[in-house]
């Protein structure tokens, strides 16, 4: 069973950075990618940028370019998502997954139980 645990949301300030950490656990990692989402209170799960396991590619959703990099840690089974110059447009709950190299949740075959960031303006 492989579990994915996010870490390292909370409350910012908006022109603020925040490192988000996801941590696999159980079985080998096999998925060939790494994604990270987000959802807003009534809003559908947003793609953000998503990450080959073993290689360095690496694709980004137009709003976060620039703004938001992945990376990892493949030694230590993590993966971190760095944000900064946060906006209040920000807030949400990210999710980190794992599954295929594609921009969309639907590729994901894992899921982490989310952590909220709330971008205060």
């Amino acid at each position: 069973q492989v579990q994915l645990v996010e870490s390292g949301g909370g409350f910012v300030q908006a022109g603020d950075s925040r490192r988000l950490t996801c941590v696999h656990s159980g079985q080998s990692f096999s998925s060939a990618a790494v994604g990270w989402f987000r959802q807003a209170p009534g809003k559908e799960r947003e793609f953000l940028a998503v990450a080959q396991w073993r290689w360095e590619t690496t694709h980004y959703a137009d709003t976060v370019k620039g703004r938001f990099s992945v990376s990892k840690d493949v030694g230590k089974n993590t993966a971190y998502l760095q944000m900064s110059n946060l906006r209040p447009e920000d807030t949400a709950v990210y999710y980190c997954a794992a599954g295929d190299y594609c921009a969309a949740a639907k590729c994901m075959d894992y899921w982490g139980q989310g952590t909220q960031v709330t971008v205060s303006s």
